[in-house]
């Protein structure tokens, strides 16, 4: 769920580091410092309607999704997600329920 006010975070996180001259360290974010990012691209049997968009673009929002990206001249569609978060059977089930049908997984 979603909190409809601002949550106070302070900025920048510190990081303890486990060992060496540098104590601390800044963190890009506080997501960035623990994630696994993997990237997955599919290539398509055909391009991607309207209504196949919208529905990525409503997964767009879930917890562990990083980005999306989509290759047309190539007909390939790629995430990147947080293998902590997000598996890559949920990407695949997205994209079943979307009715997008995948020739191949390139990656």
């Amino acid at each position: 769920m979603i909190p409809s006010s601002p949550i106070y975070t302070p900025y920048p996180y510190l990081l303890s580091s486990p060992s060496g001259p540098a104590r601390r360290r800044l963190a890009a974010g506080c997501y960035n410092a623990g994630m696994t990012l993997v990237d997955i691209t599919y290539e398509l049997q055909s391009p991607l309607t309207e209504d196949q968009l919208r529905h990525l673009g409503q997964f767009a929002n879930t917890y562990g999704l990083r980005s999306f990206r989509i290759d047309e001249s190539k007909k390939q569609l790629s995430f990147e997600y947080d293998a902590s978060r997000l598996r890559e059977t949920q990407v695949a089930h997205v994209l079943g329920q979307a009715k997008i049908v995948v020739a191949r997984k390139v990656n």
